[in-house]
């Protein structure tokens, strides 16, 4: 079975690993362990985010049927689950498609003669941020349902499991109780422990460019956070107006995953 190891825990704690270092993903992550307003805490090993499953190895594989993983939940484009498709058995797999805008901006610009510096690509990831808000919200509306219809494990993703992916972790967590300040770190994770492809080195971007697309800020996840205050009034009323989540579903929910 592949290895598992966790990101830095207090000395003498025994808590499961969140981070599950697996062949083929560099970014498998479990929800578990954060805790909520009211004392409660996400129950390990059955919310898990993550970089795309295609490269996933027959070791991971078992590693993720001993988790009892029953479904994944796949936000990426269909250009993207084209060319990195797959179909694992073990689980069953739900496509809520959310394609990744800032590519092609980035390759629109540069088709114009633009010349991308590292200030222009965080304002166009800002932007990405404020799409998942204002033109997504069905995809995580649909994550939410699923949630809420079935009992078992679950993992979901995008390709580098740090945009689309780190803004459905922040709405579950939030939704669940979570404070904003773990949910930041839970997002920040992501510096830590995704490797960047390969071939993502070379092209035709410069390194402070690539720097920002490949890894995750703050002021990403803020720009979401702030035009869901600014068009709807705060994360509350954004989850039960949008996302059909309102305080019965929430209480469902957490009735579902927390301990």
């Amino acid at each position: 079975m592949a290895s598992t190891t966790a990101s830095p825990l207090p000395s003498g704690t025994s808590l499961p690993a969140r981070v599950l270092r697996l062949e083929g993903s560099s970014n498998f992550r479990d929800l578990g362990g954060y805790t909520t307003a009211d004392g409660r805490s996400l129950q390990w090993r059955r919310l898990f985010r993550s970089d795309h499953l295609a490269g996933l190895s027959a070791a991971d594989l078992r590693a993720l049927a001993a988790l009892k993983i029953g479904h994944s939940v796949d936000f990426r484009g269909a250009n993207e689950c084209a060319v990195q498709g797959y179909a694992w058995p073990q689980f069953q797999r739900h496509a809520f498609m959310v394609e990744p805008t800032v590519v092609q901006r980035t390759q629109e610009l540069l088709a114009a003669g633009h010349q991308l510096t590292a200030a222009d690509t965080v304002g166009l990831m800002q932007d990405t941020y404020r799409s998942f808000v204002r033109d997504n919200a069905d995809r995580f509306a649909r994550l939410f349902q699923l949630l809420l219809q079935s009992d078992a494990p679950l993992v979901f993703h995008c390709t580098a499991g740090k945009d689309r992916t780190g803004w459905a972790a922040a709405l579950i967590l939030y939704a669940l109780g979570v404070s904003r300040e773990q949910i930041m770190e839970d997002y920040l994770l992501t510096n830590v422990h995704y490797q960047r492809p390969v071939a993502a080195v070379a092209g035709r971007l410069p390194e402070e460019v690539l720097e920002v697309l490949w890894r995750v800020q703050n002021a990403f996840l803020d720009s979401a956070l702030e035009l869901v205050d600014r068009d709807h009034g705060g994360m509350d009323r954004y989850l039960a107006e949008v996302l059909g989540m309102d305080r019965a579903a929430r209480a469902q929910l957490a009735q579902r995953y927390l301990e």
